[in-house]
């Protein structure tokens, strides 16, 4: 069993890195980015049976920072 979390700065949070890229991007000559935002994806293989909230569990306690950062699940 797989999952996969992707995690993501909350809006309102600076994201430097995503700044960096679009700036970045600018000098390319990508002009018509206005903004990025930068996040990570966390693949999992479970044991089969693994609930989906004990994968929520895994994220609020390591994968990701609930104050600054939001998590979406999905489960295969």
């Amino acid at each position: 069993m797989k999952a996969r979390v992707y995690v993501m700065l909350k809006n309102g949070v600076l994201d430097p890195q995503g700044e960096a890229v679009r700036h970045a991007l600018g000098t390319l000559g990508f002009d018509g980015v206005e903004g990025v935002r930068q996040g990570k994806v966390i693949e999992l293989d479970l044991a089969d049976g693994t609930s989906e909230a004990t994968v929520e569990q895994m994220c609020e306690k390591l994968l990701a920072n609930t104050v600054i950062e939001s998590y979406r699940i999905e489960v295969q």
